[in-house]
């Protein structure tokens, strides 16, 4: 009966860092570019009671008795499924319809990737103006480096982006021409093994390989940049909530069972008397 209360306490503390991260999906619904997460569980281990060839009156049993000692989680995994684009009023703001990210350089100087292209242009050095993030992170071009644009030379509201992230400025006929930077786009051969950072950011990770430039690698489907618009959540409100009622039930049940299997061991407890 002791090895009860074990198993339901681990399913009390598997199904609470469930309701953690059902909770962090819709805290972040109307976070751009954000991943909905899914907790996995695993069972742990199984303590034979009874070997294959063990009975009463010792007949061959092919069947042996094992008993579970409760549950752990195995992982918190990013489901990187396309989310929804919607319109914005700014120039700067670019979705990717595909599977690729963009690339920031973080303040420590490492390159981080996301899906969250609510971008701005902020001052540089000089008369240069360079595209960032909300936090000021600059965007990186498909050669790593910072975009960084000359305000002598191109007037911010005339710029527009192709659909593979070209940078384009109107020539003397009003035509968009490319300017020869690229925003980079990269992909993963696993982006689920990707490590997670604040404000919907990836670091590049064994388990998620290296990251695949579309400008210079061939072979790889290369995703659609479109401007003004923003992707969506892929959080669905209605599914989280379901999952928050499952969530809650199953941790019931397992205080249900610690509160029953305490009962039981009163009850022989009280057998003695």
């Amino acid at each position: 009966m002791v090895r009860s209360l074990w198993s339901a306490a681990s399913g009390m503390i598997a199904q609470q860092t469930n309701v953690d991260t059902i909770a962090n999906n819709l805290a972040n619904v109307n976070s751009a570019g954000y991943k909905a997460e899914v907790a996995e569980f695993k069972s742990l281990l199984y303590q034979n009671l009874q070997s294959e060839t063990t009975t009463a009156n010792g007949e061959h049993k092919p069947i042996s008795a094992q008993v579970g000692l409760g549950v752990r989680n195995s992982s918190i995994t990013s489901v990187f499924k396309q989310g929804a684009l919607i319109a914005s009023t700014s120039d700067t703001s670019f979705a990717i319809e595909g599977e690729g990210f963009f690339a920031v350089r973080g303040e420590d100087g490492s390159t981080y990737y996301t899906r969250n292209g609510s971008f701005n242009f902020n001052t540089g050095s000089g008369s240069n103006i360079v595209l960032s993030t909300s936090d000021g992170l600059p965007v990186l071009d498909s050669t790593g480096k910072a975009i960084s644009l000359d305000t002598k030379r191109y007037v911010v509201s005339k710029l527009s982006i192709d659909a593979s992230g070209n940078i384009c400025y109107p020539d003397a006929q009003n035509n968009a021409q490319p300017i020869g930077i690229r925003i980079g786009v990269y992909q993963f051969s696993n982006p689920s093994g990707l490590e997670k950072t604040s404000d919907t950011l990836y670091k590049v990770t064994a388990a998620s390989g290296q990251a695949l430039n579309e400008a210079t690698t061939a072979g790889l489907t290369t995703s659609k940049v479109h401007q003004g618009y923003l992707e969506q959540s892929s959080v669905q409100v209605v599914d989280e909530m379901v999952n928050m009622i499952v969530a809650q039930r199953a941790y019931e049940m397992n205080s249900k069972a610690i509160t029953t299997t305490d009962q039981m061991m009163e009850l022989a407890n009280n057998l003695k008397r």
